[in-house]
């Protein structure tokens, strides 16, 4: 039975937080100095690109929960300067996101969501406002990544998603995340 668009999501978050995962943990093994030095990318270090992810994320993540955060969340540019702590934030961003996902229903995919950008309020579909923070992350990952590759570090496979008969390839970062494959395939 093909997965209906609500699982859609569900795997999106998934992927999206088992991508974080796999980046910041291969981040961990750069020094600090190596974490923020300047590189080629929009936000020109992994530390900037990795944490404008996650203020994005806890801005558009606040307001699919209903919350009024708004601009606020991105008062720092850096708010977690080192990875050991930026990569527990990120997590707990993700699991809110999972969280969000596992409580849609076909009929709230279309619900509007309310944006507090203090002057205006930006109003969305919910499904669309996910496919933009999906889009978002995965982008800037991607600038993270070919900065990671320019250090002596191996930047992860971030280039798939779940693929069956690669299950067992996946599993110790699964079990490091609490995860199964009946947990994110809603078996």
């Amino acid at each position: 039975m093909p997965a209906d668009l609500v699982q859609t999501y569900r795997a999106f978050a998934y992927n999206n937080a088992w991508a974080n995962h796999r980046l910041l943990t291969a981040c961990a093994s750069l020094s600090q100095a190596e974490f923020a030095a300047e590189r080629t990318g929009f936000f020109p270090s992994l530390q900037r690109t990795l944490n404008h992810i996650y203020v994005i994320d806890l801005f558009y993540v606040d307001a699919l929960e209903g919350g009024w955060l708004g601009p606020k969340a991105w008062a720092s540019e850096v708010p977690y300067a080192s990875v050991a702590e930026l990569k527990p934030a990120q997590r707990a961003i993700d699991q809110r996101l999972i969280a969000v996902c596992d409580a849609l229903t076909p009929g709230r995919l279309s619900d509007v969501v309310r944006i507090n950008r203090d002057t205006t309020i930006q109003i969305e579909r919910r499904d669309r406002l996910l496919m933009h923070l999906f889009q978002h992350a995965i982008h800037h990952r991607g600038q993270a990544h070919a900065m990671l590759s320019a250090t002596s570090v191996v930047p992860p496979q971030l280039d798939e998603f779940f693929a069956a008969g690669e299950a067992p390839l996946r599993a110790r970062e699964f079990a490091e995340l609490g995860w199964t494959e009946a947990v994110v395939w809603g078996g």
